[in-house]
Order: structure tokens, then sequence, then C-alpha cells
């Protein structure tokens, strides 16, 4: 099982993985960039090369890098829309220069203009970066909570999509534990796990599963509320843990957590509680 958390990139870019050497992860997500910026400065090729060759000294694989906060693939407004698409095409060239295979991303809000132009968009925009940037990094859309004018709430909205990317070998999915739970896909047992990854199966393919967003949930099942909670204390629980843990398809992925950060636990300690659960399994 290869396990990790998002780290930091404060200071300096490979920092990062520093970080998830001190955290004991098998695998990590980061940000290439600041994620609360449009413009950032270039990647040098010293900076690079540095990162990969201390990448590879590290053992850690596979490391995933998620889009910042800003862009929103499938907005309305015409400046916010072609300033995310540019953003996704650069993430998409950064994470070849870094060897990073895999770029998670939101696929935003359509803003109220509907679901069908939120499509257009959404497709647009992978189709754009994609064919602009030549390497084998996947895009991994990542499913919502559901909330009002999001995209990706329903495994059918992320399988239109994926129908219209045209490069089907680099796009596929990050599977969020605290969004799906959310947005209605109950994880709580076994056997409510087993139906939602029949489900998941039948409308995308488990093949096109690449990433696990391992999160409990603030919001109880259906809420739509996109709140992440420390492994055990939401209202997946322990129990919906411990068979998500168990479960052949999942443990084999990159299982990445995005927990808080507070007086209760810290990283450390939700990786602590995750492997306690493993070994309860």
């Amino acid at each position: 099982m290869k396990l990790g958390v998002h780290v930091s990139i404060s200071g300096s870019i490979d920092l990062a993985i520093d970080r998830a050497l001190e955290r004991g992860c098998e695998t990590f997500q980061m940000f290439t960039r600041n994620p609360r910026a449009w413009k950032t400065s270039s990647l040098s090729e010293e900076v690079a090369k540095d990162f990969t060759q201390k990448l590879a000294d590290s053992g850690i694989t596979p490391t995933v890098a998620h889009m910042p906060y800003l862009p929103n693939l499938a907005s309305s407004k015409e400046d916010v829309y072609e300033k995310s698409v540019g953003m996704l095409t650069a993430e998409v060239d950064r994470c070849g220069s870094l060897d990073i295979p895999y770029l998670v991303t939101h696929l935003g809000s359509h803003l109220g203009a509907g679901i069908e132009a939120g499509y257009r968009r959404v497709v647009y925009a992978c189709n754009r970066a994609l064919s602009r940037v030549e390497n084998k990094v996947i895009i991994l859309l990542e499913n919502t909570a559901g909330g009002k004018n999001s995209m990706g709430g329903t495994f059918e909205n992320i399988r239109y999509i994926i129908d219209r990317v045209e490069q089907k070998n680099r796009v596929a999915i990050c599977f969020d534990t605290s969004h799906a739970f959310a947005s209605g896909y109950d994880l709580r047992s076994a056997e409510a796990l087993d139906r939602t990854l029949e489900t998941f199966d039948r409308v995308i393919g488990l093949d096109l599963l690449k990433v696990i967003h391992l999160n409990d949930s603030r919001g109880e099942l259906g809420s739509r509320i996109d709140r992440h909670e420390h492994i055990g204390l939401g209202f997946i629980g322990e129990e919906g843990f411990k068979a998500i843990l168990r479960n052949e398809t999942i443990k084999r992925l990159p299982l990445i957590l995005e927990t808080p950060i507070d007086e209760r636990r810290d990283d450390y300690g939700n990786l602590e509680k995750v492997r306690e659960l493993v070994k309860a399994n």
C-alpha cells in the first residue's frame, strides 16, 4: 500500500520531497507553484533537474501534482476561463519537466450557465492543454461533492467528459472519498463500498481509477458539503475506512490524505490512524 499526504513546497519546490520523507510517505501530492496566484516564474532547467534527481533518489513514486485553487475550467467568465485553460496547459508542461505523472484537477463550476456549457468548456480545456503539450502526463479528473453549479458530482458527469477528450490515454480519475460520500455514494461498509465501486466500474471503468484522495467527510451522505475531516472522525467513520483500506481495488492505488491540520491531529496523526486501521484489518 502506498500512503502519503499533500505536502508544501514553501521555500523551494524540492523541499516537498523532504517533507514527504519526514512523514514516512510512499507517495505524495504537491502544487508545482503558488496555488493562490495566477502568475508564476518559469521552471529553470537547473531547478527541474535538481527536483527530478532528488525525487528519483527518494524512491517515492508516484508523485501527484494538484492544480492551483484559482482556475475554473467550466467558468462562463471568459477572462477567468482563458486564464484557467492557460494554467492547465502550463501545469501539464511543468509536471512533465518534473517527472510527475499525474495532474489532478477539479472540474469547476459553470456559474449558472448550465451543465452543457460547463461540459463544453471542460472538454475544450483538456483537449487544448493535451494537444499543446506533448509528454506523458495524465490529467486526473477529480469527482466533486456535487454542490450547486459544480461539475463532476456524479460518475455520469465525468464519463461524459472523458468520452469527449481526444487523447484518451492521457485522462483518468482521482477519486476523493469525502467528495463521493457527500455527493451520495455510500462508503460506510464493505457492502456499500462494493455497490459504489460497481457503479463506478459500470459508468467509468475501474481501469481509469489511478489515485485515491483519502479523506473523511464533515458532511452527511448526500449533503453536498465539501469539507474534509480527520480519518475516522467524520460520517464515513472508522468502519468505512477499514472497508476502504482492505478493498483489493483501492489498496493497490496511491492513497493521499488531504485531511485537516488542527489541535486534534496533523498529517502524522492521520497517517498513523490509517496505518492503525490497516493493521486492524
